[in-house]
């Protein structure tokens, strides 16, 4: 499908808005999606090759899942700046540290697009499932270098393709075939526009960076239930819950059979749900 020009400022405001109503719905679910997508922190926070006492700057950070575990690694004397673009994530992200009794970090409202840091004050920088989402993430990836402190490390996480991805494409087939959705196209913001082959490189080369590597990282993802699936997906899923907003109840429970049909296959003897998931991951130096 041929991508549709988009208007950069009306996509940021509206992107903001939906993340910004997503915030609780993350919080709900973030204990079982920290358990599930674990490979792939571990992953990032191994590739920044985290040290005491370094600066880390988690960008588009949702709850601050990844920053917080940074940092209790880079202790004594290390601190970690989370950021979002929406303000009820970073408070969400700052709640979840005093609870934990995180008290090495900062949160701050910031677009990941213009970073509000001085230049080469950071050791790291970490975005996962972020900077696919942007409407430019080659400035994003340019700012991110120009904060970075010579031969500090950039680690990002994206999504892989769709065939790779059924516990995401799924949904969006079932709600593409309600007529609730239109598939989003190659070469726009969204959680594929990472996948083609070489964009995430190219991208990375272009902003200017050295030591470049690009993998994979496979895991499942699921829910105990058919039911305890979909509210993961209401909960999650900025995309299901403009769809489903105001619609009819017949329109609900067709598209509510259409998600169960969706993923019948990935449905255990017991009734648990576990879908393939594999996440684009890459690192590099500034």
């Amino acid at each position: 499908m041929t991508a549709a020009p988009i208007d950069p400022d009306t996509f940021r405001v509206e992107s903001r808005k939906r993340w910004e109503d997503a915030a609780q719905g993350w919080e709900r679910r973030a204990d079982s999606f920290a358990a599930a997508t674990e490979p792939v922190t571990d992953w990032l926070l191994e590739a920044l090759q985290l040290q005491p006492g370094q600066t880390i700057v988690e960008l588009a950070a949702g709850i601050g899942e990844v920053g917080l575990k940074a940092a209790q690694q880079i202790l004594p004397g290390g601190r970690v700046l989370i950021t979002d673009g929406a303000e009820a994530m970073v408070k969400a992200a700052q709640a979840r540290a005093e609870q934990a009794g995180i008290e090495n970090i900062q949160t701050r409202t910031m677009e990941a697009e213009w970073i509000d840091l001085s230049a080469a004050t950071v050791d790291g920088i970490v975005c996962r499932w972020g900077y696919m989402l942007l409407a430019d993430p080659e400035a994003a990836l340019r700012e991110t270098r120009r904060v970075l402190k010579p031969g500090g490390r950039l680690a990002l996480a994206a999504w892989a393709d769709r065939g790779h991805n059924p516990w995401l494409d799924l949904v969006s087939q079932a709600l593409a075939g309600q007529g609730l959705a239109q598939p989003v196209p190659e070469g726009t913001p969204g959680p594929f526009s990472f996948a083609p082959e070489g964009v995430a490189f190219d991208l990375l080369a272009a902003a200017g960076f050295a030591d470049i590597e690009v993998g994979f990282v496979d895991f499942t993802v699921g829910a105990s239930s058919t039911d305890d699936w979909w509210e993961h997906h209401n909960n999650q899923s900025v995309t299901l819950a403009a769809a489903i907003s105001g619609i009819s109840p017949k329109a609900h429970y067709e598209l509510r059979d259409a998600f169960d049909a969706a993923y019948a296959d990935y449905v255990g003897a017991d009734g648990a749900v576990s879908v393939p998931a594999r996440a684009l991951v890459a690192s590099a130096s500034a």
